[in-house]
């Protein structure tokens, strides 16, 4: 799971959109720097420096980059002096360029994942698994197998460190952000963690579904039906980290069966509003202690105090009729309450 921190990009004219310049693969200062010329009859480096808020080091070699791709130009009777290109006239040819590169390079892709493939056909058994060894190396692996996924993730959290951490896992942002289905079984102690609720709310908006069990045997990463990876550690002097990543075979077929079977017996973990109510505070606490969540750590997860926690699970008690917390859970869900 990863902590999302959305918001549009902003470039250094404010204006929040991807450019055409973006797309050529040039950054926000330059797409600034070309902006602000196209707005003046004519701009010297200073000019667009003051302009821009810019230094004069940082400007002078953005505008000789610019001259050089041909979107601006030096002004006949002032040398010093810069004036944009016409858009349509100097973008379209570096455009063109661009989509003939990707072309290219798709039909490369197709090639090579071609050969891949009659070289894959030819694996013996003990060639259906890789081992990848070290930290950097299996985050890698993790970041490319998310990236490359087209249609879901499967993931098995455990409640030790992550793969990765959520902060740092950016492209499970980019792949639910194409719509790319993530379906996450986390261990219930994870529950535990300081702000796993908010984050779930979070997650559960942009399309993660999160189910829970007691425990895990493993951690696991599953991309489409194409590839999955099994982190391990090794057992020598060294306590080295490692992986191991399953290429199609009956093996992984087994692997994404073993998951699929997790996820039928799991519990769902549902969010609610993002600003709860009262009624929806007590839901949150119903499920997360029906889930196996201490007192504590519920009143952690809820940003209310042990005391509140201890009120509340009586009050809701005295009102379906029970008298152990074993009795209310049944009563909560014959209820409807979670």
């Amino acid at each position: 799971m990863s902590t999302i921190r959305h918001g549009r990009r902003v470039t250094m004219d404010g204006m929040g959109t991807v450019t055409v310049l973006d797309a050529l693969g040039l950054d926000e200062a330059h797409t600034a720097v070309y902006r602000c010329v196209l707005q003046l009859p004519s701009a010297s480096t200073p000019d667009i420096a003051s302009a821009l808020s810019m230094s004069l080091p940082r400007v002078r070699p953005i505008v000789a980059e610019l001259e050089r791709l041909g979107l601006l130009a030096r002004q006949a009777a002032s040398s010093d002096r810069f004036v944009a290109s016409p858009p349509f006239i100097s973008l379209r040819p570096l455009l063109l360029e661009r989509e003939r590169g990707l072309t290219r390079a798709h039909e490369a892709l197709i090639e090579l994942s071609d050969l891949y493939r009659r070289s894959a056909e030819q694996r013996s058994v003990a060639d259906v698994v890789d081992v990848v060894i070290g930290d950097d190396a299996v985050r890698q692996r993790v970041a490319q197998l998310q990236a490359a996924a087209t249609d879901q993730v499967r993931v098995l959290v455990l409640n030790e460190i992550a793969l990765v951490s959520g902060e740092d896992n950016i492209e499970e942002d980019r792949a639910l952000a194409r719509g790319v289905r993530y379906r996450v079984i986390v261990e219930s102690a994870v529950l535990e963690r300081p702000g796993f609720l908010a984050v779930a709310r979070e997650m559960a908006d942009i399309g993660e579904e999160i189910r829970v069990l007691p425990t895990l045997p493993t951690r696991m990463f599953v991309a489409d039906d194409q590839m999955a990876l099994v982190p391990m550690h090794s057992q020598g002097k060294d306590q080295g980290f490692g992986a191991l990543l399953i290429h199609p075979s009956g093996l992984l077929d087994l692997v994404i069966s073993i998951f699929e079977e997790y996820w039928r017996t799991a519990t769902a973990f549902l969010p609610i509003a993002a600003v709860p109510t009262a009624e929806e505070v007590d839901r949150d606490l119903l499920r997360l202690l029906l889930l196996g969540v201490t007192d504590a750590a519920a009143a952690a997860q809820l940003g209310i105090s042990l005391r509140t926690v201890q009120r509340r699970v009586a009050e809701l008690m005295e009102t379906a009729g029970v008298t152990t917390r074993m009795q209310l859970g049944a009563e909560a869900v014959r209820r409807s309450w979670v």
